[in-house]
């Protein structure tokens, strides 16, 4: 009997526990709640972690709570053609109220369609790695979300849903999946061997083995000449070639030497610009010496021609007086050649 009155009063301290903390919630939450808006949203995927009284919140605001939530196929289509209710087998109601004096006038049953053709929409959010979830309310691009179009009269005011991010990136995984289902790794292995292979085939035999012996080579040769050069001298001549550039630069020969290559360059500029008048010059005495000489040929031309005839008389002249003297002086005929023939031959008798 003992145990009995303790178990008994154990269990009515429970109840009044339960009972004491739902009046509170009761009391807190029935006057934001009590002229709250009934709405309602419809998911095509798992609800897993919401549960009723969870809390609904917009921009992160809690705004009101789940008040129930079931199977479209139950609330909707119980006498339904089967054609209609295989077609909500995956789609899952969930109902919540909104207190208007949390959300605003602007999200108000009687403006709520407004607002789902600007993007009101409703989506499960899963808290952390807890796995409660909860309904959040926001606006997104109507265009990339747009409304689902139900076959029934929604009791409440009907807010559109869109995936959850998990869904979302399940989704996105199992497109990626059916992808990677689709390439063929055994080829694409056995592709990257034979590469393998022949890039070892390659190193091994081919150019690269031939470039590579080349480059090991040249390298040896280089080794063999730096080690064959003299570099500490090289390197102090160098040294001595830098310290006497440096002295010729901070003795100020070089600034000299500018000096005078600039006087020597306008001196040069002068003398140029001096010549072209004399160039000038010479050019109009060649031109007219060029006349001058042309004239005188044309006048030298007939006495020379005299003189060429005059002479050729002399020569005639002279021919004449070397054959036949006395003709020419005397002016008697030249002895006949039959003649004197006769006396020469006579005389000789």
């Amino acid at each position: 009997m003992g145990s009995r009155a303790i178990y008994l009063r154990v269990g009515l301290l429970i109840v009044i526990g339960i009972a004491a903390v739902v009046g509170l919630v009761m009391f807190l939450g029935g006057e934001s709640l009590r002229n709250a808006t009934q709405m309602e949203t419809y998911f095509n995927e798992s609800v897993q972690g919401l549960s009723v009284g969870a809390p609904v919140n917009y921009l992160g605001v809690t705004v009101g709570r789940v008040t129930d939530i079931g199977l479209v196929s139950a609330e909707y289509f119980r006498n339904a053609p089967a054609n209609l209710r295989r077609a909500t087998y995956r789609m899952v109601v969930v109902r919540f109220v909104v207190s208007p004096n949390r959300i605003g006038r602007a999200l108000s049953a009687e403006r709520i369609a407004e607002a789902v053709k600007i993007g009101f929409r409703a989506r499960i959010v899963t808290q952390g790695i807890t796995g409660i979830s909860y309904l959040a309310l926001d606006f997104v691009k109507p265009a990339q979300f747009p409304p689902l179009e139900v076959p029934w009269a929604p009791r409440y005011p009907y807010v559109p849903s869109v995936p959850s991010t998990f869904s979302q990136v399940q989704s996105a995984a199992e497109q990626i999946a059916n992808q990677l289902k689709d390439i063929d790794f055994r080829d694409i292995a056995q592709a990257v061997l034979g590469l393998i292979q022949a890039l070892q085939e390659e190193v091994k035999s081919g150019d690269t083995h031939q470039t590579l012996v080349a480059l090991r080579t040249l390298i040896t040769q280089l080794n063999d000449a730096v080690g064959k050069a003299d570099l500490p001298n090289l390197a102090a001549g160098i040294s001595q070639d830098s310290a006497a550039l440096s002295t010729l630069l901070r003795s100020g020969k070089l600034e000299a030497i500018g000096t005078n290559a600039d006087k020597a360059a306008a001196e040069i500029a002068a003398a140029a610009r001096t010549l072209v008048p004399l160039v000038n010059t010479l050019s109009h005495t060649a031109e007219r010496t060029n006349t001058v000489t042309a004239d005188f040929e044309r006048n030298m031309i007939p006495i020379l021609r005299d003189l060429a005839a005059t002479a050729a008389n002399l020569r005639e002249t002279t021919d004449a007086l070397r054959a036949y003297p006395a003709g020419v002086l005397f002016g008697g005929p030249p002895p006949r050649q039959g003649n004197n023939s006769i006396t020469n031959n006579g005389g000789g008798r």
